[in-house]
């Protein structure tokens, strides 16, 4: 039932919150802060040293596509990586491992100390010493993968143990979320368990939007412990049991029905995401905010539009980020390699078709992008309709399953043959339409597949950006011209999908980086950092 046609309309009487609400509330005011070391424990660094690490990191960074919350769990897995290429036994490590992070400012200056010191040696060792038990005896393959897999547990580890309050608060908010949702969801042919673990890995994606490795321990941790709680006897008895557990965690997260309940969950976040920026900046007076319809309309209605606000720029960003990436890692070598490739074929160089494929990429970006419209007033209400729904204890409104038949129903083989050659058909039309369009401006076949190459990862990674549009907007509305525009734009996308993950592997920019500038530039790092430490210290003996 709508709640409001507008903020005039809005029933007095208060919610009564269910009981998963009530607990998300509990559970919110329960999370400690972490504790800041004192001046005697905390490490500090120098800001001259840390002003290069940043300027290093940012470059670093923008050759490799993440989102923004997962960007410091990287650092954590090149800076344990190498640490550990370089002291394979991991000991007095983790000052090492704290200095680094605090360089690159990934946490504040004198933010860590000695007992985080304490506690992330602790996990390298338990880690390690994992390591020697998993992979003693093992194949290449084995090998490469069970370590791969300990690698991103550790580094999961680490990052939320150095800030607990963040990981703490994201798990109860993913746990409230998969309580109010996963009565709503049935899968023919699947148990209660199986379910709720491919939900699980689903929300790790659509709500959390974290990556592999994430998802690896998150579910890891859901059904154990974390490797670090466990003693050294436990180990010796658990260890036998992770291969089958490593294998049967990437077998979930891999599975077809995670994308369905991934397209399910993003389709019911927006009212989730609103509730989530209550949590994360109105957590005191939260509860008081949830009982009061007007005061949850007056909330709802500004925080809708400060995140609509922020969408703008977020594009803007993400846009120029992406195509960053996409010409560091990507344009480069293409461009590089025309000239030579059209000299040696055709005996000539089109310059005009090297200033288009370079010129070309951007404003197609812009172009589609400025198509891209954010949410409005109509949104923001049904958003509050929607987090009401979430919220009170009226259970009626959670009467309709999501159901996933086990086994598509039969669809007829005619049907099945004429879809697929009509599919088949949108890549001859548009892949002829910009053949013929670039032989008439004299471009060569090498040009013609650099310009396919360039506009099919550029499409692809602007239709990424609209995701971040359509995160606040409850439904989606199809313009009149969206079937001839898909028409056209599928098969690009298509492409560029297809290139944008076999190409991540070939990124050569993350081989120089991480193998051959990172290890000198931070050694460089370490001794200027002891000799401003030493410089300092002779200077309190003197005075």
């Amino acid at each position: 039932m709508s709640e409001t046609s507008d903020n005039k309309e809005i029933p007095l009487t208060p919610i009564i919150l269910s009981q998963f609400t009530q607990a998300l509330i509990a559970s919110i005011k329960s999370i400690k802060q972490k504790l800041i070391p004192d001046d005697l424990s905390k490490i500090t660094v120098s800001p001259t040293v840390s002003l290069f690490a940043l300027v290093y990191e940012r470059v670093r960074n923008a050759v490799e596509y993440r989102e923004d919350h997962l960007i410091r769990r990287a650092a954590i897995e090149r800076i344990i990586k190498r640490r550990i290429m370089l002291n394979p036994e991991g000991k007095n490590e983790a000052e090492n491992v704290l200095r680094e992070l605090l360089w690159a400012r990934y946490f504040p200056n004198g933010s860590l100390g000695g007992h985080d010191q304490i506690i992330l040696q602790e996990i390298i060792d338990k880690y390690l010493y994992v390591r020697k038990l998993l992979l003693s005896g093992r194949n290449g393959n084995q090998k490469e993968f069970q370590w791969e897999f300990l690698v991103h547990m550790l580094t999961c580890e680490i990052e939320e143990t150095l800030s607990p309050e963040d990981s703490t608060r994201y798990a109860n908010f993913t746990f409230f979320i998969y309580q109010v949702l996963r009565n709503k969801i049935r899968i023919q042919g699947l148990s209660d368990d199986q379910k709720d673990a491919y939900f699980l890995c689903a929300l790790e994606r659509s709500f959390r939007k974290n990556d592999k490795p994430y998802q690896r321990y998150h579910l890891f941790t859901t059904f154990y412990k974390p490797l670090h709680d466990y003693s050294e006897s436990e180990l010796r008895d658990f260890t036998n049991k992770l291969p089958a557990i490593m294998q049967k965690i990437d077998d979930t997260i891999t599975s077809p029905y995670v994308e369905s309940l991934v397209r399910y969950t993003r389709k019911q976040l927006p009212p989730f995401l609103i509730l989530y920026s209550f949590v994360r900046t109105k957590f005191k007076t939260l509860e008081s905010i949830l009982t009061n319809r007007q005061k949850l309309w007056t909330e709802v209605d500004l925080t809708c539009r400060e995140k609509y606000q922020q969408l703008s720029s977020r594009m803007r960003v993400l846009s120029i980020r992406s195509f960053i990436y996409i010409f560091l890692t990507k344009m480069v070598f293409a461009l590089l390699l025309e000239f030579p490739l059209s000299k040696w074929i055709y005996g000539a160089v089109n310059y005009e078709s090297i200033a288009i494929n370079t010129l070309f990429p951007p404003i197609l970006m812009l172009l589609i992008i400025s198509f891209f419209k954010v949410p409005g007033e109509d949104n923001t209400r049904n958003i509050y309709n929607r987090l009401v729904d979430i919220i009170d204890a009226d259970k009626s409104f959670e009467t309709t399953v999501a159901y996933m038949p086990k086994k598509g129903r039969e669809k007829k083989p005619i049907l099945i043959f004429g879809f697929t050659i009509f599919y088949s058909l949108t890549f001859l039309v548009t892949f002829t339409l910009i053949f013929e369009g670039l032989k008439l401006l004299n471009f060569n076949l090498v040009s013609i597949g650099i310009f396919v190459f360039f506009i099919s990862l550029v499409t692809f990674f602007s239709y990424r950006v609209k995701q971040i549009v359509n995160e606040y907007r409850l439904s989606e509305k199809s313009g009149l011209l969206s079937p001839v525009i898909d028409f056209f734009f599928m098969p690009i996308l298509s492409i560029g999908k297809f290139l944008s993950g076999g190409l991540a592997k070939l990124n050569f920019f993350i081989f120089i980086f991480d193998f051959l500038i990172e290890a000198p530039f931070k050694l460089i790092f370490e001794v200027v950092e002891e000799w401003i430490s030493f410089v300092r210290k002779r200077k309190e003996e003197i005075i």
